[in-house]
């Protein structure tokens, strides 16, 4: 068997997972408002490259880290984990959400600088409504729901096509188009661009997807019962490979 992952190493795969999806998510509406004016097409392209994107992502870094690169995903992993010691400990918990904040904000920057514009340019984007609050409850707690269920389902080896299309599906059926992720809300306050979001806008955000995500585990709850899912479920990964990190539940490695 594989020795297990540090941890150094999976925090530092968990900040560059998540600078990568924002600076796809960020750089794609850049290029997006660059070549149309037509807002459909513009979200259209945005979307798409964040479907792809993530997929890639997930896919990649997923046998290292579980592919959370987001702090929604990882606290419900916690949560879900705490009393079986099967999943992340708070340890991971410390490590894991600065290093995807840190990389949510490096990534925009980055997106910025490919695109000639300034490096930090916090977005005028206001987003300060009920009705996008409830959007991005809706997109966490669906996103959720996928990830803890197909791990309950032993299905996890599906993640990287299934949580890549819910998320492409989301961008268009919820109103806040589905950031869903505390940390790239964050990221996307650092840059005055498409994807952007104000920072007055940002808390209420982050608010809605810590509900969401609690909606979410009630969801699987209903759905598969409170028992979580075996370590063989929690083992299958993309191409029939064994994780090298340390055993986890089916539930903190849905996504890989």
């Amino acid at each position: 068997m594989s020795a297990p992952v540090p941890l150094l190493r999976r925090a530092a795969v968990e900040g560059l997972g998540t600078a990568a999806l924002v600076a796809v998510v960020v750089g794609s509406g850049i290029q997006a408002t660059e070549l149309t004016r037509d807002v459909g097409v513009q979200l259209l392209a945005n979307s798409l490259a964040t479907v792809f994107g993530l997929g890639v992502l997930i896919a990649l870094l997923g046998s290292v880290s579980g592919a959370h690169f987001n702090p929604a995903v990882t606290l419900a992993a916690w949560f879900t984990s705490r009393r079986t010691g099967d999943g992340p400990a708070l340890r991971d918990v410390a490590a894991y959400v600065p290093a995807q904040v840190a990389g949510a904000i490096a990534g925009a920057v980055l997106a910025d600088a490919m695109f000639g514009r300034p490096l930090v340019d916090f977005s005028g984007h206001d987003r300060f409504s009920g009705q996008l609050w409830l959007g991005e409850l809706v997109a966490t707690a669906g996103l959720v729901w996928l990830v803890f269920g197909l791990g309950r389902a032993g299905r996890a080896h599906l993640a990287p096509l299934l949580v890549a299309a819910y998320i492409g599906a989301a961008y268009w059926f919820t109103s806040s188009t589905s950031f869903a992720n505390p940390a790239v809300t964050i990221g996307r306050a650092f840059t005055d661009t498409f994807a952007g979001i104000a920072p007055a806008s940002v808390l209420p955000f982050l608010a809605a997807q810590l509900l969401g995500a609690a909606a979410g585990l009630a969801l699987v709850a209903v759905c598969f019962g409170l028992t979580a899912g075996t370590e063989a479920e929690a083992a299958d990964l993309p191409g029939g490979q064994k994780s090298a990190a340390p055993a986890r539940s089916a539930e903190e490695s849905a996504l890989a």
